[in-house]
């Protein structure tokens, strides 16, 4: 009798020892898991924030690249702006020069021809008082001349004088407008020819024995050339 009560007790014993394993299993793995839970859910949260953070500053840094590439397409087009305006002022510069070339050449021509023209005429004023007034007033065609560039005066065989005026016709500027002149026997200014025609050369031939205005004649006789172009190329 003894011995099983013994075995009852110690049956007893083990079937507390089971229940109190199942309750410990159960209450620690239930905290295992509520840990385990709340663990993965600040993890969670954690991956979450990062993950907004990270994207947030990729759109920031997209943002900028974007900037960047505005920025430098913006010092590309202002690079090409100034080697555009770099390329009109060397070629300003450049034709300033020839510009300035071509008066020295002039004015050095202008020189030798109213030297030559002024020796002709004053073997002419020996023959005509008339002749000699005309010679002061060629002194005053250098001055012109420098007002006017595009004026070439060239000596031609039978003793006369060939204006070649430029810079008239806009669509042309190197097409010559030409004008022949001399002094007849009597003395006085003739026109010997006219390219193209003027209608108002007779008028302006006629002006120029009556004032004796050299520098007028060269300036009106332009003037009459470019309305002609204006008026051709209307």
């Amino acid at each position: 009798m003894g011995n099983a009560q013994a075995e009852d007790e110690v049956a007893l014993f083990e079937k507390d020892m089971k229940e109190f394993w199942i309750q410990f299993k159960i209450s620690y793995g239930t905290e295992q898991n509520n840990q385990t839970s709340a663990l993965r859910d600040l993890c969670k949260e954690t991956l979450e924030a990062l993950a907004a953070k990270w994207s947030k500053k990729l759109k920031e840094e997209d943002l900028m690249i974007d900037k960047i590439h505005e920025c430098d397409n913006e010092i590309l087009q202002q690079s090409k702006y100034v080697a555009e305006k770099e390329e009109q002022l060397s070629e300003i510069k450049s034709k300033l020069n020839q510009e300035q070339e071509q008066q020295k050449n002039l004015t050095d021509s202008i020189q030798e021809l109213e030297e030559e023209l002024m020796k002709k005429m004053e073997i002419k004023s020996s023959k005509n008082k008339a002749a000699k007034e005309k010679v002061e007033k060629v002194s005053k065609i250098k001055t012109l001349f420098k007002e006017h560039l595009a004026l070439e005066m060239r000596r031609i065989p039978d003793e006369q004088l060939q204006f070649i005026f430029r810079h008239i016709d806009r669509k042309d500027p190197d097409k010559p407008y030409m004008c022949t002149l001399s002094i007849n026997e009597q003395g006085d200014y003739e026109v010997t020819s006219c390219t193209p025609p003027l209608d108002c050369m007779a008028e302006l031939q006629l002006k120029l024995r009556e004032t004796n205005n050299f520098s007028a004649f060269v300036a009106n006789i332009r003037k009459a050339f470019t309305a002609l172009s204006y008026k051709q190329s209307a």
